[in-house]
This record gives structure tokens, sequence and C-alpha cells, in this order.
């Protein structure tokens, strides 16, 4: 049987914030079973620390993981989603 495009696949989001409050979506998207880059650039730098931790005390609080990609970039996933490194 074929599988329709997209159905039990993962969805990606990219997610800039432009201020902290808007850090809370990538932990509902994350609750929601999505992967989540968050791109805390367009954020001064004390705000996106606060941003970053807050959205990782949320991700960790559901068995998600977290790595940081860069200064600013981060990805989030599910507990669902297994994060693996290649060296």
């Amino acid at each position: 049987m074929d599988r329709p495009i997209g159905l039990g696949m993962p969805e990606v989001m990219v997610i800039t914030p432009g201020r902290f409050e808007d850090a809370q979506q990538a932990v509902l998207a994350v609750r929601d079973q999505k992967v989540v880059v968050l791109q805390a650039r367009l954020l001064e730098a004390d705000v996106a620390q606060r941003a970053i931790d807050f959205v990782a005390g949320g991700v960790s609080a559901m068995d998600g993981q977290a790595e940081r990609l860069d200064a600013t970039t981060f990805l989030f996933t599910p507990a669902v989603v297994n994060l693996s490194h290649l060296s």
C-alpha cells in the first residue's frame, strides 16, 4: 500500500524569533513532534541565551534532545527522533 506523501514523515521547522516570547513556538512545535532549528541571531545576546535556555528546558522536560549547531543556531528534537553524530 502506498503511503501519501508526508504521512509519518517528521516535519522540520526553522524558527527565527524576533523577541523572547517567540521562543515558545519552538517548545510547542517539539511537543507536536516536530524537529526545530532555532536561529537566535536576531536577538540580543542575553535575550538569545534566555530563549535558548527556555526552549532547552521545555524540550528536556519532554525527554527531547538539543544540539548546538553554531553560536546562535540550535537543533531541538522530540523524544521520538533519534539524533546521532558522525565523526
